[in-house]
């Protein structure tokens, strides 16, 4: 009888630690899978098309929070590089890079190099690389709005002043 009530409180123990440790596990796994889906415009400026594009498993120990700042840095990242030269596309000038990226609740704020500003597309152009970017992110599962900095600072437009970059940009915007 002694026998068998420890066998019984021993495996009601390690049933307790398995559903702590699965309940645990999933409380820090990202909704963030395997593969992201990067956007561009066409160059008729309106048209968004989709690519996806492999992610790198979720690390052991890395939290939901760092799974989405990585997976929102990379990309932002392929959304400046954009599609296959062989693809027609409005594309970001050339040199841009994404200079950091902060994921502030359900914000996206990304800090882009100076080039940026060189965009010689008018407001077709301006608008198609950062719808590009703005799709790209708010795809992501608790992205809503992406935020703009240039050179770390806040600018109202672009040198063109096509797009008012002052507040954050979210996918009705277009």
């Amino acid at each position: 009888m002694k026998s068998s009530r420890l066998f019984f409180l021993l495996a009601l123990f390690v049933l307790a630690a398995a559903v702590s440790w699965f309940v645990f596990s999933q409380s820090h796994r990202s909704a963030i899978g395997e593969r992201i889906t990067v956007y561009y415009t066409k160059l008729d400026g309106t048209t968004e098309v989709p690519w996806t594009i492999s992610l790198r498993p979720q690390a052991g120990g890395e939290s939901a929070a760092e799974r989405l700042h990585n997976a929102a840095l990379y990309a932002a990242v392929q959304a400046i590089a954009g599609p296959s030269s062989t693809i027609d596309a409005i594309r970001f000038p050339p040199g841009t890079q994404v200079r950091s990226l902060n994921v502030n609740g359900s914000t996206a704020d990304v800090d882009l190099s100076g080039e940026v500003r060189s965009q010689g597309g008018g407001s077709l152009g301006e608008s198609g690389e950062f719808k590009a970017l703005v799709w790209t992110l708010t795809a992501l599962p608790g992205i809503d709005a992406v935020a703009i900095r240039i050179e770390g600072e806040r600018v109202d437009t672009l040198p063109g002043g096509h797009l008012a970059l002052d507040t954050p940009l979210r996918r009705s915007d277009w």
